[in-house]
């Protein structure tokens, strides 16, 4: 595992257990690195230094245009929704956006029911699109990343997910847009996230649901994560409220799990890529266990892990295998 990765591993420290019901969310403490030297996108779109359109009049699916305005690289993170324009959109992978300059970025659809303009220009929805979605989408974007040097997503699979998260959440959308379900539970959500307030010193979450890690999110800045803590957790919290059990969890069962699944990880294999923005894209794979990281001049700047059912991971083997036999045949 890269050094900078591994020594974020081994400075993590898991806070006391925030539970509610089934879910048990520990805090990540002990990565602060001082203040971030740069902005979110939701900072970004506030101060209106950042412009996010269609590459073209007639667009793109898989990519949008962005341009910066600002002085300071700006932060988007993997599963982050873009909302306007002709569909909306996430992110496909992390990317530390240059200062002052254009960048076309590769995302996903997460509307798929409408291709026409609903503004000239994206906003941010303040969402990261379902923890769950956001592992099999990472999953998808590695495989491409290994086999094409693309940071492309299985668009097929990212809208069969998305339709079955609104059927089991018993939402009707006319385009069939993830933000609808969110918008549908923001009550629900909102009850939850009381109880997963931040704490001091936190850049970081590892969440468990019905006794099984569901993922973990880190930053190396403690002010950029207080920005992104609402998002990211309501992430997993919308996994949890649509398909979980309701049984409460035991913290010190929840806690043990937490720790085992921060020691499994460290033993991932590793790919690296050259990113979209500044900084190298790290991914991570090992039976149950998908992750990436981005890392700039030796410094974190965001990884996600997340648990990979057993069935996932034999479909990711099926999937890779089949990949290859098409491009030897071709």
């Amino acid at each position: 595992m890269n050094t900078v990765v591994a020594n974020a591993f081994a400075r993590m420290a898991l806070g006391s257990a925030q539970i509610h019901r089934n879910i048990a969310v520990f805090p990540l403490l002990g990565l602060d690195a001082g203040p971030a030297p740069y902005l979110t996108l939701s900072e970004a779109m506030a101060e209106r230094c950042i412009i996010v359109t269609e590459v073209s009049k007639s667009g793109s699916v898989p990519e949008l245009r962005v341009v910066s305005q600002s002085d300071r690289p700006i932060l988007l993170i993997d599963g982050e929704e873009l909302i306007g324009a002709k569909q909306n959109r996430v992110l496909n992978t992390t990317i530390l956006l240059k200062e002052k300059a254009e960048t076309i970025i590769p995302v996903s659809c997460v509307e798929q029911g409408r291709w026409s303009y609903a503004s000239a220009e994206f906003v941010s929805s303040n969402t990261v699109m379902s923890s769950t979605i956001r592992m099999l989408k990472l999953r998808s974007v590695s495989e491409a990343l290994d086999a094409e040097g693309q940071f492309r997503a299985d668009q097929g699979r990212v809208w069969h997910e998305i339709e079955c998260l609104q059927r089991c959440a018993g939402v009707t959308s006319a385009t069939g847009a993830m933000q609808d379900v969110f918008r549908a539970l923001s009550d629900d959500l909102a009850a939850c996230e009381r109880t997963f307030m931040p704490v001091a010193g936190q850049t970081g979450i590892i969440v468990v649901i019905d006794g099984n890690v569901a993922g973990l999110d880190a930053v190396a800045h403690a002010d950029a994560y207080a920005k992104l803590h609402t998002k990211l957790i309501r992430s997993y919290l919308i996994d949890a409220l649509i398909k979980s059990k309701t049984e409460p969890l035991d913290a010190t069962k929840a806690t043990a799990t937490a720790q085992g699944f921060l020691q499994a990880v460290v033993d991932s294999r590793e790919k690296s890529f050259p990113s979209i923005g500044y900084g190298t894209d790290y991914r991570y794979q090992k039976p149950g266990i998908a992750g990436s990281a981005l890392v700039h001049e030796e410094r974190l700047v965001h990884m996600a892990f997340f648990r990979m059912p057993e069935s996932e991971s034999a479909n990711s083997a099926m999937a890779s295998f089949q990949h290859r036999r098409r491009r030897f045949f071709e």
